[in-house]
Formats: structure tokens, sequence, C-alpha cells
């Protein structure tokens, strides 16, 4: 049956235009005894996506941007199908692939159009560009040497997990506030403890890297919010915008609580933002999406030096537990703590250099909705981390961000 995918794959894959598809569409139709043969054909090129520094979150994210939920559904089910040769994952792919949505039928809604929605994906995938790698692709020998411990998480980010949980769940802001504060100061502490046991077992541990999605309405405010939360723990973020994603390069702990800490904001923000949008259209006055642009703008540039703040505090108390516990302070204050936290910042901001030598800095488009604004900063005021005091209120302005 190779012969008739050939000769499908040539007429559609590699010449523009939907007649080209629609060629190679009624040559699968035609021979449903190549069914199989296409369907691995897909999960060659899948494989190839792994080589090109793809993971199945990013590729399905992707193909949902490109084209549509369908075809995000076919690629899922190729991805599902490609990964299950391997006997083992690491824990960040079995994490994305547990969230994939589910298998496709074949031949719905006939086989015309089923084969030619996997042709027009298969173009797609032939044209993946090569992005930068975040981990050894899997199965090879490089992924068995740096595969991280395969235990459950650690106790800490089970908790912090279980309060950010309560934080979304909540509709009173107050406790919202309550429970997020306390998961940003178990985050803090961790980050820190991890930092000193590698420091004090001499580890060998080096920064890793992760892609978070960050995808449209209002990808750039979202942009600046992952910004804001990989800045406050120690990690550095790079945004893709026409890919959808920002790369998140830092320890593996920080990483960690940069994904759990960013989807609890962005959840928190937008539950928020519905909140304050009702409530205009309630007093009588219509609001376009300015004023939910305005709104997260305003709830990202609060929450970063909201989050900024809250780090600086947690670091000078856990130098001062660091200097009761081992009388290594001086007069000038100087711990352990410091130069260990020094140097992984040196090792982050040097991976992320390596990873990404030609970054640029972006202006964004600013707020213009002075009612979203407001808005906006009130609710990063209220999921603030573990600062209780009110500080004055910015401006609309333009942002910046990595990209």
């Amino acid at each position: 049956m190779e012969p008739v995918i050939d000769q499908a794959c040539a007429a559609a894959l590699y010449a523009e235009g939907d007649a080209a598809l629609d060629t190679g569409a009624s040559l699968l139709a035609a021979a449903p005894e190549a069914d199989d043969a296409l369907h691995r054909r897909g999960e060659e090129f899948v494989r190839r996506a792994w080589e090109r520094g793809w993971h199945p979150a990013d590729l399905v994210r992707f193909v949902r941007l490109e084209l549509d939920e369908r075809r995000a559904v076919l690629a899922a089910t190729l991805i599902a199908a490609e990964t299950a040769r391997y006997g083992e994952l690491p824990p960040r792919w079995r994490a994305q692939l547990a969230e994939l949505p589910g298998a496709a039928p074949r031949n719905k809604p006939d086989r015309f159009g089923y084969a030619s929605d996997l042709l027009e994906l298969y173009r797609l995938l032939l044209r993946l560009p090569a992005i930068e790698p975040v981990g050894p692709v899997p199965g090879t020998a490089a992924d068995h040497l740096h595969r991280p411990p395969a235990p459950g998480e650690p106790r800490m980010l089970t908790r912090i997990r279980a309060l950010l949980a309560k934080a979304e769940a909540t509709g009173f802001p107050e406790e919202a506030e309550a429970l997020t504060s306390k998961a940003q100061e178990l985050m803090a502490r961790h980050s820190i403890d991890e930092a000193l046991i590698a420091a004090r077992t001499r580890s060998t541990e080096t920064p890793g890297a992760c892609r978070i999605g960050v995808e449209p309405p209002y990808e750039s405010a979202k942009a600046i919010l992952l910004d804001a939360v990989a800045s406050a723990n120690r990690c550095r973020a790079v945004w893709n915008g026409d890919l959808g994603f920002s790369t998140v390069v830092g320890f593996e702990a920080d990483l960690e609580a940069v994904e759990l800490l960013f989807t609890s904001l962005l959840v928190q923000g937008t539950a928020a933002m519905t909140r304050a949008e009702a409530g205009q259209r309630a007093s009588g006055r219509k609001r376009t999406k300015t004023f939910r642009q305005s709104f997260l703008m305003a709830y990202a540039q609060r929450l970063g030096s909201r989050l900024a703040d809250t780090t600086e505090r947690a670091t000078a108390a856990a130098d001062m537990d660091t200097d009761t516990e081992t009388g290594a302070g001086t007069a000038e204050g100087t711990s352990g703590l410091l130069p260990v936290l020094a140097a992984r910042d040196v090792a982050v901001t040097e991976t992320a250099e390596r990873m990404f030598p030609r970054t640029t800095t972006t202006r964004v488009r600013g707020a213009t909705d002075l009612d979203g604004w407001n808005h906006g900063t009130e609710a990063a005021d209220r999921a603030r981390m573990g600062d209780h005091r009110k500080g004055p209120h910015g401006g609309p302005r333009d942002g910046e961000i990595m990209a």
C-alpha cells in the first residue's frame, strides 16, 4: 500500500492549493486498504517534530492555532499512537499526554473528508520549523541519561497545588488572596531549600527549560504575566508569539513553580475580569475587547511588582534564618544563601543566552481603557503574593517583553 500513500502524499503535500489536497484525498478515499499505512506515515511525521524540538502540547497547540480543533484532535491521535512505543517517558511528557483530547474516530464524517483533513495536517507537520530543544527526544540515549527521578512530586508541591486549586475555586476574593499568598510563601521557601540542598551536596544539576502555552486572545498581556511569574521564581521567559508559547529557563523546582502559579493566576485573573465586565454591563456601559486587554495588562504589570517584592522579602527572611542556623553572617549581612542564589541566577542567564542568542525586547500595545486598567489593578491586589499593604496605583502604559 505504500505506492498509494506515496502517490497521495506527492500530490497533496508537496504542492500548494486545495486542488492538490483534493487529488490526494481522492486517491486515499478509493483505497481503504491503505488506512493503516496512512496513519503510520503520520506517526513518522510526528516523530520528525520531536527531532525538531517540539513537544506534544506544543504540537497540538500549534495545529489548533494554524488549522482548527478538528485537526488538533487528529494530531493528538497520532501523538498518542507514536508515543505508545516508548516504555517510559519524562514526567513532563506524561503530563502533556494526559491532557490531550481523545482519539478521533477514523473516516468521519466520510472517507474523503477524513483523508483531506489528514493530508492538510501532514502538510503542516512537514513544514514545522525547528525550535530550541527543551529536553532530549524520547527513546534516545540522552533521554535515558537525563530523565528526572521517577517518584511522585515532593510533598511541598502537592500542598502548593492544593492551595492554588482552592484559590481558583472560591468565590470570595479575600479567601483566594490568603490561599494564594500561602502558596507563594511555600514556593519561595521550596526554591530556597532546593538551592541550599544542591549547594551542600555539590549537585551537578544544571538549568533546564519548559514551554508554556500563551494563546490568543490577549496573548501579549498573558506573556507579560508569565514573564513576571518567571522572574519572581528565578527563571527567564522568552515569548514566541508566532508559535503561541513562551520558553521558560530555570532549575526544575522553579520551573514547576512557574507552571503552577502562572496557570492559577491566569484562571483567577480571567474569573475576576469576567466579574468586572459583568458589572460594567449591568451599569449600562458596553465594553469591547479594549476593556479586557486593559484589565489583563494592568493585572499582569501589578502582579509583577508584587511578586518581585514577595520574592525579595522571602529571600531576606531565609537569609536571616541561614545566618542564625550557621553563624555564617558578617557585619555586612552576607551568608551562604545569597552567593548560592547568585550562582544559580548566573547559570540560568547563561543557559537562556545560549538557547536564545538573538532575543529582542518587544514593545506591546498599552492599555487604553481606564476602567479596565483600574479593575485589573484591583484584581491583582486581591491576588497579590504575600503582601497585604496597598501601594500607589500606576497608570496605563506600554509594556515590554523578551521575544
